[in-house]
């Protein structure tokens, strides 16, 4: 009986542990809403046809509101730090021309480092470092593997440069992948932006650019996992850049 009341109690304790809850069971991004929906209502058809296709359409109900999860995460208010915008693997770490294409057609030499998102990452993309958007731009393309190198100039992608201070910039870039072809951005020119601030999804397995001065410090390294919002990608070492 004692045993009975003690698993009561640890019950009772993590339901009014709210933080506890939400580690647990964590908020759900709303773009995910329609697909979830559209889930349950095709595996609720499939179950009229037989028993068997009615529990596979349930479990790839539950993965997709697993996939678009979207859990509170701590960032580190250092300044001047670049914080990774997306869960997922160091696929590549490199010296690189910008992805802007400059009005005196000389595109600035940076530092580019890729994150890949898996299937089973968490896809809420986040923003990099505070400042301001001060261009915005749509590129349509192809959808081959975003792991590949590439993807970075052919697939379907969303650039944002952001405005850290005066001529100091870094440019953060939404790829869309074999699966993933819907990016959702909420950015808008001229905002303001703080680190750590979701600002996008890209749908079912995709790619972020991060391009960061040649004079940063990088702090991550080809297959080091990272996580969106936590892990830090550089210093700008901005006495350097000047």
């Amino acid at each position: 009986m004692s045993k009975d009341n003690d698993i009561f109690s640890k019950i009772k304790l993590l339901l009014n542990d709210t933080e506890q809850l939400k580690k647990i069971f964590p908020a759900i991004n709303s773009a995910g809403y329609p697909f979830i929906a559209l889930f349950f209502f095709i595996a609720l058809l499939l179950s009229l046809l037989s028993d068997f296709l009615g529990w596979i359409g349930f479990l790839l109900s539950l993965w997709c509101v697993y996939f678009f999860r979207d859990p509170e995460r701590v960032t580190p208010e250092i300044k001047n730090t670049v914080i990774s915008p997306a869960d997922g693997k160091i696929v590549k770490v490199v010296s690189a021309k910008s992805p802007e294409n400059l009005q005196d057609k000389q595109s600035l030499q940076m530092t580019k480092i890729s994150v890949f998102m898996n299937v089973f990452n968490v896809h809420v993309n986040r923003i990099p470092i505070t400042g301001k958007v001060v261009w915005l731009k749509y590129i349509p393309g192809t959808f081959i593997n975003a792991s590949l190198d590439k993807s970075s100039e052919n697939n379907e992608r969303m650039i944002a440069k952001i405005e850290v201070e005066k001529d100091i910039f870094v440019y953060v870039v939404q790829i869309a992948g074999l699966i993933a072809r819907r990016i959702k951005c909420d950015l808008t020119e001229n905002q303001s932006v703080v680190v750590g601030e979701r600002y996008g999804i890209i749908r079912f397995g995709s790619r972020l650019d991060v391009y960061v001065p040649k004079e940063s410090h990088v702090k991550v390294k080809d297959g080091q996992l990272a996580i969106s919002g936590e892990t830090i990608l550089a210093d700008l070492n901005l006495s350097k850049s000047k």
